[in-house]
Formats: C-alpha cells, sequence, structure tokens
C-alpha cells in the first residue's frame, strides 16, 4: 500500500477494513482515531517515523512482587533477600537504603561494601532508637550514616534505591528473619520515571538546611 497522506486517506480505510484479524483492524482504528483528532496535518510519513521513534524508547519494566517467608503460585514473587542483593548489585553510582531495623543481613552488608569498592556512593538512613547502625560497623567510612533529627516520630522506610532507576520498598527491615523467614511484602520498581522523584525526596530529607536527618 502506498503511503497514507491523512487519516482521512481512502486507500488507507479501505486497507484497515480488509484486515482479517478484528484486533489489528481494531489497533489500527483506534491510531487513525487518535491521529484524525490529535495531529490531522501529519503525513503518514510522519506518523510512521513517530511511531517507530515510540517503539524504540526503553520501555519500563512492570513492578515486581517481593516477599519474605512462605512462597505461594498466586502470584509470581522473588525472596526479599535475593532481590535486596539484586538491586545493590546494579547500582553503578549511587546507593540509597533506609530501614527501621537492622541485625545481621550478612549478605546485603557485602554487597553494600562491595558497592562501595567499585566507587558507589553509599548513604543509609537508620532509625537511631533501635541501634540498627551497628549492623553496618564493618563498611568503609565513606558510608555515609543518618538518623532523624525529630525527637518524635521514627525513621520507619524501607528503600533500597540503587542509583535512579531501581528502587526496592516493602515492610521488610533489613534482619535476617525480614528478609527470609517473615511474612513480608514489597515490590521492586524499575521505571526511572517512578524512582527519580522518589530519590529526590530522600536527597531533600538530607539536605542540611531542611533539619530533618542528620549524620551519624
Amino acid at each position: 500500500m502506498e503511503a497514507a497522506t491523512d487519516p482521512d486517506d481512502p486507500l488507507l480505510i479501505r486497507f484497515v477494513a480488509a484486515q482479517p484479524a478484528a484486533g489489528l483492524a481494531h489497533q489500527l482504528a483506534e491510531i487513525i482515531r487518535v491521529w484524525r483528532a490529535e495531529a490531522p496535518g501529519m503525513t503518514g510519513a510522519g506518523l510512521a517515523l513517530a511511531l517507530a521513534t515510540a517503539r524504540s524508547l526503553p520501555r519500563p519494566q512492570p513492578a515486581q512482587v517481593v516477599v519474605s517467608g512462605p512462597l505461594s503460585t498466586s502470584v509470581p514473587a522473588r525472596l526479599t533477600s535475593g532481590i535486596a542483593v539484586e538491586v545493590i548489585r546494579s547500582a553503578s553510582t549511587s546507593l540509597l537504603i533506609a530501614s527501621f531495623a537492622a541485625h545481621g543481613a550478612r549478605d546485603v552488608v557485602a554487597e553494600i561494601g562491595l558497592a562501595v569498592d567499585r566507587g558507589v556512593s553509599v548513604d543509609l538512613l537508620l532509625e537511631e532508637s533501635t541501634q540498627a547502625s551497628a549492623a553496618f560497623v564493618t563498611l568503609p567510612g565513606e558510608v555515609r550514616v543518618w538518623h532523624r533529627v525529630a525527637t518524635s516520630g521514627v525513621l520507619h522506610a524501607k528503600l533500597v534505591a540503587a542509583d535512579r532507576h531501581t528502587a526496592l520498598l516493602g515492610s521488610a527491615n533489613l534482619t535476617d528473619r525480614a528478609l527470609s523467614d517473615n511474612i513480608e511484602l514489597g515490590v521492586v520498581l524499575r521505571d526511572p520515571y517512578v524512582v527519580e522523584p522518589l530519590v529526590d525526596h530522600f536527597h531533600w530529607l538530607l539536605a542540611s538546611e531542611n533539619k530533618v536527618m542528620r549524620r551519624a
């Protein structure tokens, strides 16, 4: 078929109507509807270029369920312990980790150390009242540990964010039981458009002028 000149090109209309697959015909009709409504002056060649460009862009991966404790067949899920290590390994420039409590979690601590060795900047936001920072005393001195300034309320967030592209959110603290045995639930986000503002929010919390967090 020759390139369509506009969304009302008779050749294009006949081409769509002749498609044997109902689903394909519906999709093409929807493209024509949007073309007619949003960019009626665009040529067929221009539309083809726009579609090719959109297809070439990286698509964000869907959110992934993460659990601790027993695994069922209801949803595809992975254990929190393995995902936490995987997210840490994916960092190339920065790691931002928050946890209310921390104990043991040797695999996670070891991976943070390896991240530091490859030049990753690490910030640990920990709840002071739980002595969570004791779990990380073996890490190099360049790892920054932060506590909340305010005396009311606690740091209860659980987060592992790699660079600005991947984040693990959930109920599990960085403890051996929470990562493996407890019944915990979380999700991994691999969409930079979602992760970037989340990381920016925590960086805002760390800014000294906002007086929310302080270096331990």
